[in-house]
């Protein structure tokens, strides 16, 4: 299916822009108009686009259905100040109660059960339940367009974080497998970030992999193993080679039993790779398949 968003109806470049470019972290903005309305609302155009200055950027759309704007928008042209507070799983059914369009006016913080606390150096205030918060200063809001379902940049600079000292681990470090982040897909689909899905992936950092070209032939177009082996292979800094005291009883299996079929040894072999990288033994792998080469 080729798509043609000049042909499309506002409805429907958001549906299917919203569940692919998923998931999107949700910005829990509250904020406070000139008169000392308070408003809570949740946002999943938002990132994080600068550490130095340390910028974050949410999106309130003009709504689609009327182009009417936000009271988050309304607000952070009047008072630019916003509370982003960070969404984790045991909350996310309130956020989502917030996110009904009372009438102005009306405190989100008490429909959706939440509890106000004092910032420090800006007017709205903190999500008392929530476990980490960014308080900071509206440096720009910047219009995307005029029409139903156009974005709003609030453009913010952190002044302040909250940390709440569960999310900690011994040496005072954010440990991401007690954060329980909550990302937002397209319709009414959310996800969860959990110790059950967090996996690593070494970073390349100022080390050049030899890339996924340097490697052997019958590597590069093995049927058994798939890019993200092949991408995990390629990422050392210099091609490997057989190391003489290495040892592993499978692999003597392998050998052994499948030595009168080259063909059906690699495989094996291949397979047994990639089970091994699957376990993050990056370098057990490179033996296992060097020893068929």
């Amino acid at each position: 299916m080729v798509l043609n968003l000049q042909d499309l109806k506002a409805a429907d470049k958001q549906y299917y822009l919203q569940h692919l470019i998923a998931p999107r972290p949700i910005c829990f903005a509250s904020t406070i108009s000139a008169a000392g309305e308070v408003n809570l609302s949740p946002f999943s155009f938002f990132n994080l686009f600068s550490s130095q200055p340390p910028i974050v950027v949410f999106s309130p759309s003009s709504r689609v259905r009327d182009n009417t704007q936000k009271h988050t928008l309304q607000n952070v042209l009047e008072v630019p100040e916003v509370v982003i507070s960070i969404v984790t799983y045991d909350m996310v059914q309130q956020v989502s109660l917030s996110s009904c369009e009372y009438p102005k006016g009306v405190n989100e913080f008490e429909k959706a059960g939440f509890t106000e606390a004092p910032a420090t150096l800006v007017k709205p205030p903190l999500v008392k339940e929530s476990k980490a918060q960014l308080e900071c200063k509206v440096l720009e809001v910047k219009p995307l367009g005029n029409q139903g379902g156009a974005g709003n940049l609030v453009i913010c600079e952190v002044m302040l974080i909250h940390i709440d000292d569960s999310l900690l681990d011994e040496n005072n470090k954010l440990d991401q497998r007690k954060i329980n982040h909550i990302a937002r897909l397209g319709a009414d689909w959310y996800c969860v970030v959990n110790e059950q899905n967090l996996f690593r992936v070494e970073k390349p950092n100022t080390q050049l992999g030899i890339g996924v070209d340097q490697l052997p032939k019958a590597i590069r177009q093995s049927t058994i193993l798939t890019g993200n082996d092949l991408g995990q292979l390629a990422n050392v800094t210099e091609m490997p080679v057989i190391d003489p005291v290495f040892n592993d009883s499978h692999l003597k299996q392998i050998i052994q039993y499948y030595s009168v079929s080259p063909d059906e040894m690699e495989k094996e072999l291949h397979r047994y790779a990639q089970k091994l990288l699957k376990q993050g033994e990056r370098d057990a792998a490179w033996q296992v398949l060097l020893a068929g080469a």
